[in-house]
């Protein structure tokens, strides 16, 4: 015997939500938003299904604008599990992503855009900002990023690449030359000359660490040496996460990475 009330009527249609006005004229649009967020065919169950439900979160966002932001953060659940199976270790989504552009496995430009997801989902769980942090259009560049990154680290490692992710000795030699030179001929972002971000002037930061580096370069650092520069790398894993010029944040994250390699060589090796 069915014992549920009946219903009162039907069903309401959902009601577009007024802050998405501004992105397409109807929900069909949406469709156009997603289009090429194709889902990697290769990828785990576990992957795809984060990955589907934070593309159809975007969809939606079109009648709750909240799903954006919600869609970014649930996309690094997908993210960090292939970062961590890639490189074959465990740890905090920053440090494998950090870990992952290191190693030549993604573009120094795409990690700091990763790493600005994995910031807000950070600034979400501290309670800094609300769901609401986002609109459709900017979480779809950063959900972008991560089908991007997702899509590059299922490929079938090269030899190259397996070399990069236990560099040492020559090959830290080798890549180290390598950001030095490409780090030498990029241009400082001239809107950013005399700026602080978080106390810091960044132009500062960058003759510091471009200074360690030749020394590095032309022999070995001292002691002081090297607590300046683990210093350089606290202040930059800081004030990057906040960099909003794509330019700006591609050039700080090689002169990070390019940090993190001459400070690889004064850790000691575990026996």
């Amino acid at each position: 015997m069915n014992t549920l009330p009946p219903l009162p009527g039907p069903l309401s249609l959902p009601v577009p939500d007024l802050r998405a006005r501004d992105v397409v004229l109807d929900y069909a649009g949406m469709d156009a938003l997603v289009a090429d967020l194709v889902l990697p065919g290769d990828a785990s169950m576990y992957v795809m299904s984060a990955m589907e439900t934070s593309r159809e979160l975007i969809r939606h966002s079109y009648y709750r604008y909240e799903f954006a932001t919600v869609a970014v953060t649930h996309s690094l659940f997908a993210l960090e599990h292939v970062l961590a199976e890639r490189l074959g270790i465990n740890g905090p989504v920053r440090d494998l992503i950090e870990r992952a552009a290191g190693a030549g496995l993604i573009p120094a430009e795409l990690a700091a855009e990763l790493d600005r997801s994995r910031l807000l989902r950070d600034k979400l769980t501290q309670g800094a900002v609300t769901s609401a942090a986002l609109g459709p259009g900017r979480a779809i560049t950063m959900l972008r990023a991560v089908f991007d990154a997702v899509s590059l680290l299922l490929r079938p490692p090269s030899a190259a690449e397996v070399a990069a992710v236990g560099m040492d000795g020559a090959q830290s030699e080798d890549r180290l030359a390598r950001l030095w030179e490409e780090h030498r001929r990029a241009l400082y972002p001239d809107s950013f000359r005399g700026i602080e971000v978080e106390g810091m002037e960044l132009i500062l930061l960058d003759a510091d660490v471009v200074g360690l580096v030749q020394r590095e370069l032309k022999g070995r650092l001292d002691d002081s040496g090297i607590a300046i520069l683990w210093a350089c790398i606290a202040g930059l894993d800081q004030v990057l996460p906040l960099i909003n010029s794509e330019y700006c944040a591609f050039y700080f994250a090689r002169l990070r990475t390019m940090a993190k390699v001459v400070a690889a060589r004064y850790i000691p090796t575990a026996t």
